[in-house]
């Protein structure tokens, strides 16, 4: 049963109906997450996880306090820059319940739209059923769990990157360059957009990028927390954050970022090729390497830079020239650039694999649509392998799985797939008009 307010336009988004079924089963899980935030607050201990510190954040932006130490040497509790410190105090002003509530329906209004902006921006030129609407929430529900849970901000960055190139896709460049620099300014990563925006020539959208971040990183907290303070914090935030890397770790969480916590491209890479122990996380466990060769430090780098520089290339040479643009390379293309977002980012726990929900969305259209027999076997079958390698990091399974990548290799099948696509489109095969090439002005 579909929503009464639904479009039949393809593409469309629509709105939350109380008559569609799936909406309240939304609807349910949303509000048995946000009672497993609430619940431990009201009723418990109190919520722990991230919750707690985002609490003292804002905290200190009341009290004028410090948000990070005097030496950049010394620990971070809060690692992001100061802006988000500046949100959090607003909710803050109010209590813990407050503050938690708001966080949990940002989140609850980020995994609705995470679902309409990917469906709406397949390409397939064909409106999903409910079923097929729902399945990419259904896949990544483990994920959406972590953010509800840890409170974390990954689906809100998610649900703001889509808006930004739903933007983009509607002519307003400044508008998804707003978002594309809120999204920085709150975790930095989503910054890795920019040189794609330039290879498209999205000018204005690159413009606004570089211009709005600077401004909220150095205008809009300056009122509150002074103009030569926050500049001072914003240097202490990234000598300890960004400048500071050595074989020990990086960005104030030594233990974690080179352990089997972390699988972005760096930190498999480093274990591949540097005897490194991936338990280092927890000293109760016994110390494991897994590398296959040993080399040091730098030269570790330089593979990485390498592999870095041959993921970069091979996405280029994938992406069609403007001319041969349609809707379905766009949204393919965008997919591998959601791949590579998830693991270029120097820190890439299990939760920061939320940002394939799209790149699943899109495949699983092509499953459903594909007018190729043999294509859409195809897809599903390389869902499926993405999927079952993702089952790998429950937690009944060694660690030493996701040391080895599990949800690195899924990535790179699912951009793998979505590349293929890319490469044989269905117009090849004389397909409907929908798969028609167009020209986009620059």
């Amino acid at each position: 049963m579909t929503s009464p307010n639904l479009s039949d336009k393809p593409g469309a988004l629509r709105t939350f109906s109380l008559h569609a079924p799936l909406d309240l089963l939304f609807l349910l899980c949303c509000l048995i997450l946000t009672a497993d935030v609430l619940g431990p607050e009201i009723f418990g201990h109190g919520k722990t996880k991230d919750y707690g510190l985002w609490y003292w954040a804002g905290q200190q932006v009341l009290q004028g306090g410090p948000l990070y130490p005097g030496d950049v040497r010394e620990y971070f509790e809060f690692i992001y820059p100061p802006l988000p410190a500046i949100l959090l105090a607003i909710p803050s002003w109010f209590g813990k319940i407050a503050l938690y509530t708001v966080l949990s329906i940002l989140n609850v209004v980020a995994w609705w739209y995470t679902g309409m902006f990917s469906n709406a921006m397949t390409g397939s030129g064909q409106r999903a059923g409910p079923w097929l609407e729902a399945l990419p929430a259904l896949v990544t529900v483990t994920f959406v769990f972590d953010m509800f849970d840890l409170g974390q901000p990954n689906l809100v960055l998610l649900a703001m990157m889509l808006w930004g190139f739903w933007c983009l896709q509607h002519q307003r460049g400044w508008l998804a360059g707003f978002l594309f620099a809120l999204a920085t300014a709150i975790k930095v990563f989503p910054i890795a957009v920019l040189p794609y925006l330039i290879w498209r020539r999205q000018w204005a959208a690159v413009v606004a990028t570089v211009a709005f971040t600077g401004i909220l990183l150095y205008v809009v907290p300056a009122p509150i927390r002074g103009f030569e303070r926050n500049a001072a914090e914003l240097k202490t935030w990234y000598q300890g954050m960004v400048g500071t890397s050595s074989e020990k770790g990086f960005g104030q969480r030594d233990e974690q970022n080179w352990s089997w916590v972390n699988q972005s491209v760096i930190a498999v890479t480093h274990r591949l090729v540097r005897p490194i122990n991936y338990n280092q996380e927890d000293p109760n466990k016994p110390p494991r390497t897994m590398n296959i060769i040993d080399v040091d430090y730098k030269t570790a780098n330089l593979i990485v830079l390498a592999v870095s520089a041959l993921l970069g290339l091979g996405f280029l040479a994938v992406m069609p020239p403007q001319a041969r643009r349609t809707a379905r390379s766009d949204a393919e293309e965008l997919g591998i650039l959601f791949c590579l977002m998830t693991v270029a980012s120097p820190l890439a726990r299990q939760y920061y694999f939320m940002w394939l929900f799209f790149p699943m969305t899109v495949l699983m259209h092509r499953a459903a649509f594909d007018v190729r027999p043999n294509v859409r076997l195809g897809t599903w079958l390389a869902l499926g392998a993405a999927g079952i390698l993702m089952l790998l990091a429950l937690p009944w399974f060694p660690n030493v799985i996701q040391a080895w990548g599990n949800n690195l290799i899924a990535t790179a099948i699912l951009a793998g797939s979505l590349a293929w696509h890319i490469r044989h489109p269905p117009v090849a095969s004389g397909s409907e008009p929908e798969t028609a090439l167009k020209a986009k002005a620059s």
